[in-house]
């Protein structure tokens, strides 16, 4: 029979394997946003080559999709809730307000610092703000948006996953996927 873990041991290492999991999901959506955009920018017959704008409003709402996917199913599977509309709806404003937090670091370096080379903006948007709208994403997905009941963690060996405990598989399912109010 094999040692079980500590519970803070384990509680550390399943955080580093949903971190690693939130990055690997922010980078798939990060060359989703990039491609894209590029795709529709300056791709075979350029589709919204004169309207910029659109192209990146594009590019963000399919890598904003396709990031809330990834981490619903993958990054916080056991923490997702049966409620996928506030979900995604929690999802949208998390990442507005990611956004935000770059924006307000280059207009901070721009407008307080007077930092206006393109190295200084391309630090403070993509670099300071990243990485700190980053942190304030994952802080409000673990908070905001993935409220499921998060796995328990036990001091024993786990209870044999064949031995009947008298309860209902569909009321246990409920009971996990209803988020707190």
């Amino acid at each position: 029979m094999a040692p079980v873990p500590s519970v803070p041991r384990q509680r550390l290492a399943d955080r580093v394997r949903e971190l690693a999991k939130f990055g690997s999901v922010g980078a798939v959506a990060y060359v989703v946003d990039l491609g894209l955009f590029n795709l529709l920018s300056f791709g075979p017959g350029e589709l919204l080559g004169h309207k910029p704008l659109t192209a990146k409003v594009v590019s963000v709402a399919v890598a904003t999709l396709v990031a809330w996917l990834g981490n619903r199913h993958w990054t916080f599977a056991a923490r997702r809730t049966a409620t996928r509309g506030r979900e995604l709806a929690a999802f949208v404003v998390v990442n507005v307000g990611g956004m935000l937090v770059a924006v307000a670091c280059l207009a901070f370096s721009t407008y307080v610092l007077g930092l206006t080379s393109p190295l200084a903006k391309n630090v403070s948007a993509n670099v300071v703000g990243l990485a700190l709208g980053t942190a304030f994403r994952y802080v409000a997905y673990r908070r905001l948006v993935f409220t499921g009941t998060p796995p328990r963690y036990e001091t024993g060996p786990a209870p044999d996953a064949d031995a009947d405990d008298g309860t209902d598989d569909a009321q246990s399912l409920s009971r996990t996927d209803r988020s707190p109010v």
